[in-house]
């Protein structure tokens, strides 16, 4: 079927109510590797067969559908595919931990059941994984290995995480902080310890990129589609501003629920997608009450939250970093830019201040590009999305940006 002719370019796109928002704006340190890694959170991906025809609707109407979705309960299989343009991690081994990865994996002592120590797999390549949730206090996520499989379920006032390649397990109480009291009907992940914060459903990766400010955004409706045997319409989100490294975001809405289906972000570099990510299966009715119950198994070493605190991704929106340093934002829509600093002021270890692990810093000279300008000089890293100046004076200047614009930004703060 040929793109929807009534589809409007709307100026805006209207912001979810309070309750559902997903405060997934992420105020990304040194590891850029790390950080795209959270821009990904954990689901799905697969195409379609054939176009139906659907009745006609406009870009404003399809966005007022998912902010409309009252989803609570699905289960489904999934696939995510990513491809961040990052060289291969192999050879880094117990380097990456103290490193590129968040601290408390395997490599800093903790747990190779710790949600953090899983983040890294998902920066590459293919991943099958099921989901299941039952409104906001049940939901689990597996990956699924061809030997192994590795579980995180979140039940009520419990968090675990099992990984049975290994046969360890972590366990951690559900916040219950002021977020709780005003949970909404999709604050999934937010209550859910082990991805804090990050999207873990293509309705949370949708709703993040219709926070985007109306003039820079474009959004039309582009046809429709069928994904895991569901009717969709397809909504098309491009920026308008040069400079972002974003070159549309593709979300398959189904036409019945309003629950995203699918997620395709393709970089404005061209080739093929950043982040495919969408369910293969689906089922809206109930999961049966026992998915969500886990036991260890016999035998399995147990790591609990309190004895090695896992950290938490840095947030936007939650003020990280201030308390430390400070924070600010530089630019505004797409071209947004953020500008960190270490807590305490710290030097930012770089690939040129030997504080780095060989294998650690081999890793980021094939990621850098050595920048100058009016802030002095620095490194730029880089991936097909996010995009981060380390200046020499430990200074971070991150986004989904380019070199040029990181640059820019960089100069303008000084």
């Amino acid at each position: 079927m040929a793109p929807n002719d009534s589809a409007q370019t709307t100026e805006e796109g209207r912001e979810p109510r309070a309750g559902r928002r997903m405060a997934t704006r992420y105020a990304v340190p040194v590891a850029v590797a790390g950080v795209a890694a959270a821009t990904i959170g954990l689901v799905p991906a697969l195409a379609a067969t054939g176009d139906p025809e659907l009745p006609k609707i406009s870009a404003q109407e399809l966005i007022e559908k998912i902010a409309a979705s009252d989803t609570e309960q699905l289960s489904g299989s999934v696939k995510i595919t990513t491809d961040l343009g990052l060289p291969s991690l192999g050879g880094l081994g117990g380097a990456a931990g103290g490193a590129l990865v968040p601290q408390g994996g395997p490599s800093a002592g903790g747990s190779t059941a710790d949600p953090n120590a899983k983040l890294m797999e998902l920066t590459s390549g293919s991943h099958t994984l099921r989901v299941a949730t039952d409104g906001p206090d049940k939901q689990k996520v597996s990956i699924q290995d061809d030997a192994a499989e590795y579980s995180l379920i979140h039940n009520g006032d419990e968090v675990w995480a099992y990984d049975s390649a290994t046969n360890e397990a972590y366990h951690a109480a559900s916040p219950k902080d002021g977020a709780k009291g005003a949970k909404g009907k999709h604050q999934r992940t937010e209550e859910g310890a082990g991805a804090k914060g990050a999207p873990a459903t293509p309705q949370d990766f949708a709703e993040e990129a219709l926070k985007a400010s109306a003039d820079t955004t474009s959004v039309t409706v582009d046809g429709t589609s069928r994904i895991a045997g569901r009717d969709a319409y397809q909504l098309l989100i491009k920026p308008r501003q040069a400079g972002s490294t974003v070159g549309s975001i593709k979300i398959a809405v189904d036409a019945e629920t309003g629950t995203p289906l699918k997620f395709t972000l393709t970089p404005s570099s061209g080739g093929k997608a950043v982040i495919d990510v969408g369910f293969t299966k689906v089922d809206f009715a109930r999961p049966a009450a026992s998915t969500f119950d886990f036991t260890p198994p016999k035998g399995t070493k147990v790591t609990q939250a309190e004895d090695h605190e896992a950290p938490e991704i840095p947030r936007a929106d939650t003020g990280a970093f201030t308390e430390s340093g400070g924070q600010k934002v530089i630019g505004k829509g797409w071209n947004a830019v953020y500008e960190l600093t270490t807590p305490d002021g710290a030097d930012v270890p770089s690939a040129t201040s030997g504080d780095l692990p060989a294998e650690a810093q081999s890793f980021l000279d094939a990621l850098g590009d050595k920048a100058t300008g009016k802030f002095g000089s620095g490194t730029v890293y880089k991936t097909r999305l996010v995009n981060a100046l380390l200046t020499d004076d430990g200074k971070v200047y991150v986004g989904a940006v380019t070199k040029d614009v990181l640059v820019k930004a960089a100069n303008e703060a000084k």
